[in-house]
């Protein structure tokens, strides 16, 4: 499955270090507005110490972590759903991601200027917010306006679009996010961008991250990590509080060709992990060979743990546990 999220924030809060940081590619980093012109994309392996002892293990030719792509997008003003600064053709980016890491400015003005005037990482985290707001307003009513149209004329499907429409823009209108809707086929189709799970990087040292602002991304719903990123060596933290807040988790193959990280759901079922490796294998799944990764390692490996009762069969109904090294029997 592609795992994909957008990096956010103001310009010169520290978006496209982060993105050096977690991809070590060299980008232009810039002490001016819209230094990044388009989106760059960078694909960055899931931290996975369990990866190399299975490799040892099985003598594999090479080791395929999971993976998550970034996207560092240009930075957003105030005004930006109304098309300041680059506004919509970043917001349009921010669409295609899965997730949002939200990237605010903690430490304090020295010598990188700021877009306000001022550090004031409140103030931006409502900035931001109140942009993919108006953005989720305006694609959300035309879409209800069609809706309504429709609905005029008996039908039903559109009736039923309209009621969900309708609640989903009161929710914008209070100034809420809409992940609450999240269950809504039409909320999906539409990949708002308030309903989508975001992780806030604090930029600064501890003591310039205020209560205030902890207890408010708590009220968003966030997970949060501090990190200063002018001195900052790794990002494994951010990375696994993203898998974390897209309540994600990884199963394990292994064999001499290659030892791979597949991510996947919380909750799968084992066909629908089998599909991640090839989408044929959902269709036509038997049963999976299943050992824990810990029994595995402990037991010497895939025979050994067979015949100490650690490897089990299991069906179309196994809900697939994360650290779980699996064989995939299929038609």
């Amino acid at each position: 499955m592609k795992l994909s999220i957008g990096i956010v924030g103001l310009p010169n809060v520290g978006k496209s270090t982060l993105f050096k940081l977690l991809t070590k590619q060299e980008i232009l980093i810039a002490n001016y507005p819209f230094a990044t012109i388009d989106p760059n994309v960078g694909v960055v392996p899931v931290p996975d110490e369990r990866l190399a002892k299975l490799a040892k293990l099985s003598e594999s030719k090479k080791i395929i972590p999971a993976v998550v792509e970034f996207y560092d997008i240009a930075g957003l003003v105030k005004g930006a759903s109304e098309g300041e600064g680059l506004g919509n053709k970043f917001l349009a980016h921010i669409r295609e991601c899965k997730a949002i890491v939200h990237v605010l400015r903690c430490f304090p003005l020295g010598d990188i200027i700021h877009v306000e005037g001022s550090t004031d990482p409140l103030r931006d985290l409502d900035i931001i917010k109140t942009e993919l707001i108006f953005k989720d307003l305006e694609t959300v009513t035309k879409r209800l306006d069609k809706a309504e149209k429709e609905a005029r004329s008996g039908d039903k499907k559109a009736i039923q679009e309209a009621g969900i429409l309708k609640a989903v823009k009161e929710t914008l209108e209070k100034g809420n996010n809409t992940r609450a809707h999240n269950k809504e086929e039409i909320v999906r189709e539409l990949g708002l961008l308030t309903a989508k799970e975001q992780v806030f990087l604090l930029n600064g040292k501890p003591e310039d991250v205020s209560e205030e602002l902890k207890k408010k991304i708590a009220e968003e719903g966030g997970g949060y990590v501090i990190m200063d990123l002018a001195n900052a060596e790794n990002i494994d933290e951010l990375i696994k509080k993203a898998y974390e807040i897209l309540n994600l988790i990884s199963f394990l193959t292994t064999g001499e060709d290659e030892t791979r990280a597949w991510t996947i759901e919380k909750g799968w079922k084992a066909p629908q992990a089998a599909g991640t490796i090839h989408t044929d294998f959902e269709k036509t799944f038997i049963r999976a060979e299943v050992v824990n990764y810990n029994d595995l390692v402990a037991t010497g490996g895939w025979s050994q743990a067979k015949q100490k009762g650690k490897m089990r069969l299991e069906g179309k109904d196994y809900v697939v546990q994360d650290g779980d090294v699996m064989v995939i029997r299929h038609g």
